[in-house]
């Protein structure tokens, strides 16, 4: 069971974030304020795990309460504003949610947090993810960061992301954005239902899929190797949407 702070000086936002709370199994709420210094007192006890926690406060910033709580707990930024979300990351948030937040991107970070804060227990809970609705790629998207901004990118806008050493390629059909980022947390941020590791290197959209040959996948005129390792899998999704 994680422990959970939510913080935030918006009530509103503090009644929606317990009720997302009430309904995910591994989440335990202990409190909800609007009090920044009452949260960073409990976390200093060590009364919480995961805080939910809002940027822009009057008596104490998000991004100050994370220098001062200096790792002790885990925090997920929720925030309407996207500029603070390389800061965020910056300061090793589990995730950023930008407002409006919908269920299933809250249900997304809390799996996210509860991976990095017990990893030998996230699949404990895994049959509950039925309870979440799917994700809507049309108006879903993700923050990367280039060299000069962050820059948001539509998944549905996706067609596949190669990984090159110690950046990757996120290629959609109208430009190549190269990031600072490592697969692995790149295959995280993902809704798996619509994209898929088919390589070491390759991150697929399924719905950009136009055919499949032996072992090779054609998106846009690329030819996409599928590696051994995750050839299985790749075919085991692909054999379930055959007619």
């Amino acid at each position: 069971m994680i422990r959970c702070l939510v913080v935030d000086d918006e009530p509103l936002a503090l009644h929606i974030l317990e009720d997302y709370i009430s309904k995910i199994p591994f989440l335990q709420l202990v409190k909800a304020t609007t009090n920044p210094i009452e949260a960073l007192s409990l976390v200093q006890n060590g009364e919480a795990d995961l805080v939910f926690l809002d940027v822009q406060m009057p008596e104490l910033t998000g991004i100050q309460f994370l220098k001062i709580a200096n790792g002790k707990v885990k925090v997920i930024l929720t925030t309407a504003y996207s500029q603070y979300a390389l800061e965020g990351y910056e300061l090793d948030v589990v995730d950023y949610l930008l407002k409006p937040i919908a269920f299933d991107r809250f249900y997304k970070a809390a799996q996210k947090a509860q991976s990095v804060l017990a990893p030998a227990n996230a699949s404990a809970s895994l049959p509950a993810v039925k309870e979440a609705p799917q994700k809507n790629l049309q108006n879903d998207f993700i923050f990367v960061k280039t060299e000069y901004k962050i820059q948001k990118v539509y998944l549905h806008d996706i067609l596949f992301i190669e990984g090159l050493k110690d950046y990757i390629s996120i290629y959609t059909p109208t430009e190549r954005i190269i990031t600072l980022q490592i697969m692995k947390k790149m295959e995280e941020a993902l809704p798996e239902q619509h994209f898929v590791r088919v390589h070491k290197s390759y991150i697929v959209a399924l719905n950009k899929i136009d055919s499949i040959e032996r072992s090779r996948i054609c998106i846009a005129d690329k030819i996409i190797p599928v590696g051994d390792t995750y050839r299985d899998q790749f075919f085991k999704i692909i054999d379930a949407k055959n007619i």
